[in-house]
């Protein structure tokens, strides 16, 4: 696997929207990670979006590949407002907690992207947040574990997190169903994010 895009966005309204968002992602080839992301990269919703858990959104290449089948038109990176995106990773194959080593970089997988009115405004179809969690497919949140440097054309390894497996997009699935304990107990033993604990009880 390697790095096949790097972006980030900066604040700017979409249209027929009165707020900013930072979602209208760009290539730039190279950024600096910290704690809370990209350096740069604008977070204007910070109640939903940003934080330590969610400092990265990445996507794999071939789950925008079946995007692009799907919607009928090439993708460019960043338009799903992904900051990273991995050739060869399909996002249904990753699990919360896993990791992605690029040089000394590490992020850790915490939960799925939830998709948003902003996100269908973006993609100009109002029924697109549905579209996406149908789809079961969703981009990947990941807290930076180590920070550093990377570059598109960067090598990536995907490291299997050693608990049990919670996949992401059985995460998002699991939004408005009524869960067993046992099952809630399953998510909260792994490092899922922060806004995610309070959604199965913890």
């Amino acid at each position: 696997m390697r790095l096949a895009a790097v972006c980030i966005g900066r604040p700017e309204k979409l249209p027929g929207k009165s707020y900013k968002t930072g979602i209208n992602k760009a290539g730039i080839g190279t950024a600096v990670l910290d704690r809370l992301g990209l350096v740069g990269d604008a977070v204007c919703n910070a109640k939903h979006h940003g934080g330590e858990d969610q400092a990265i959104l990445l996507e794999g290449s071939l789950t925008l590949d079946w995007w692009a089948e799907q919607l009928g038109r090439p993708l460019t990176p960043g338009t799903f407002g992904e900051n990273l995106v991995i050739e060869g990773l399909d996002n249904r194959n990753v699990a919360v907690g896993d990791s992605f080593h690029v040089g000394h970089v590490v992020l850790e997988a915490s939960c799925p992207r939830s998709p948003c009115n902003t996100l269908a405004a973006k993609m100009a179809d109002p029924s697109f947040a549905r579209t996406y969690t149908r789809a079961g497919r969703p981009g990947i949140y990941c807290r930076v574990v180590a920070e550093g440097t990377v570059s598109t054309g960067d090598p990536v390894r995907h490291e299997i997190y050693s608990g049990e497996r919670i996949m992401i997009p059985d995460m998002l699935a699991a939004i408005g169903r009524k869960l067993p304990e046992s099952e809630k107990a399953r998510f909260l033993a792994a490092p899922i994010g922060s806004r995610w604990r309070s959604t199965f009880g913890g």
